[in-house]
């Protein structure tokens, strides 16, 4: 426990009082960013913000105003725990672009498919319960699990997605040791943090072990729409409907701030979803899901999904072209969608421990100790290019290797000692 922590629990009259899972709760090293990452002159290549700027404020305007017009006073209503109707049907078509076909009544709201994961976590781990998931995998995933005290157990990923062979001696060698396994989370399309993407020859494989394992799929897919050339294999949900809970947000398509995300799963786990959530908070937000509802009704959004296509790929080709350019020893994934390259570092150069080396240099990237449950990692780290402008991706990855490559040089010079 570092000395901040120490002093303020010295401070804290309740500390007794706390239950033990609150012990779980940490700043993620991501959030831990934020206040670095707000200064003007500091590059982020850190938080995984999309670039809201490229959706027209004109359209938000026009549904607001409509919406107000024609349903003020329902917007700003309470209302149902499984969230508005009319926004679930929309959400099919949403769905139906990556082979999904689905009923409305399978559909639950929610406040962000963050919080979909935390009510699926709630309602499935207790502790000491097995959460398998992809090595690396999404930072905000494992702070759940760690909250809800399961273990994580990372299965070998590398280009291809995770791979079937090594999912398969994971859920055997747990099994042997009697552990048990609730569920297999993973981010098959241009994954956070790696960038990869299931490939659709693995899709089957994984799909197959599972329903043999009996082990319960969540298959989180906040980038899948942000393709550069070609679309992506179909859901893993639509091929297989009992095995698969569907995790979707409006989050990178349209705007987080908006915090709606929404959960398509089978009608006994929707059901204590539907429960789960009412006993949270009521009813997710009305207003929020009308705003969306009201888009979706009356704007070209898949028109402007294209246009944030076009965003980021300009800033994925600026980003490995400064790759290629300051730092062309260092392998990097090369996504065909989403937010983010993976990088391998040099042997021996820690990217926790030269994050305030980069910081000072005003470039902020995220260690990839914050993606394993277990904080390896150490030699890994995640570039997000999809927020600042491909000018200034430029200079961070500049300033980056100004980094990596001093302490490169240092540890050549211990090295010869």
């Amino acid at each position: 426990m570092s000395n901040e922590q120490q002093q303020g629990n010295n401070l804290d009259s309740w500390l007794d009082a706390y239950a033990a899972r609150a012990e779980t709760l940490a700043v993620s090293e991501v959030r831990a960013l934020f206040s670095v990452v707000s200064r003007p002159e500091v590059v982020s290549l850190a938080g995984g913000m999309p670039y809201v700027a490229a959706l027209p404020q004109e359209l938000l305007a026009k549904a607001y105003h409509d919406l107000m017009a024609k349903k003020g006073n329902l917007a700003i209503q309470y209302g149902g725990g499984q969230g508005d109707l009319v926004l679930r049907d929309q959400i099919r078509e949403l769905m139906a672009l990556e082979g999904i076909q689905s009923s409305v009544e399978d559909l639950v709201i929610t406040t962000g498919s963050q919080h979909g994961l935390d009510l699926l976590s709630g309602l499935f781990l207790d502790k000491g319960d097995v959460v398998v998931a992809e090595g690396p995998s999404y930072v905000g995933a494992l702070g759940i699990f760690r909250h809800y005290e399961a273990d994580v157990e990372h299965v070998y990923t590398d280009h291809d997605g995770m791979s079937p062979e090594a999912l398969q001696e994971t859920i055997t060698r747990l099994k042997a040791q009697g552990r048990k396994i609730k569920f297999l989370y993973l981010v098959p399309n241009f994954a956070n943090p790696s960038g990869v993407t299931l490939s659709a020859e693995r899709r089957p494989r994984i799909l197959e072990i599972c329903k043999r394992e009996h082990i319960l799929i969540i298959e989180d897919n906040p980038y899948g729409l942000l393709y550069f050339d070609k679309p992506v294999p179909d859901a893993l949900r639509a091929v297989e409907e009992d095995g698969v809970v569907y995790l979707g947000s409006f989050s990178k398509i349209l705007a987080p701030g908006f915090r709606v995300g929404y959960v398509l799963a089978p009608p006994a786990i929707r059901d204590k979803m539907v429960l789960a959530q009412e006993s949270a908070l009521l009813c997710p937000s009305s207003f929020t899901q009308m705003m969306i509802s009201e888009y979706l009704a009356n704007a070209d959004w898949k028109g402007q999904i294209d246009t944030f296509r076009g965003v980021y790929k300009e800033r994925k080709d600026a980003a490995l072209a400064a790759m290629h350019e300051y730092l062309p020893g260092l392998h990097t994934t090369r996504p065909d969608g989403g937010f983010y390259l993976w990088v391998t570092l040099p042997d021996g150069v820690d990217s926790k421990a030269m994050l305030p080396l980069a910081v000072k240099e005003l470039v902020a990237y995220t260690p990839g100790t914050a993606f394993y449950g277990d904080g390896t990692g150490q030699n890994k780290l995640r570039v997000c290019y999809s927020y600042p402008t491909p000018e200034n991706i430029k200079v961070g990855i500049k300033r980056l290797a100004t980094v990596i490559n001093l302490q490169t040089e240092l540890l050549e010079t211990f090295k010869g000692r």
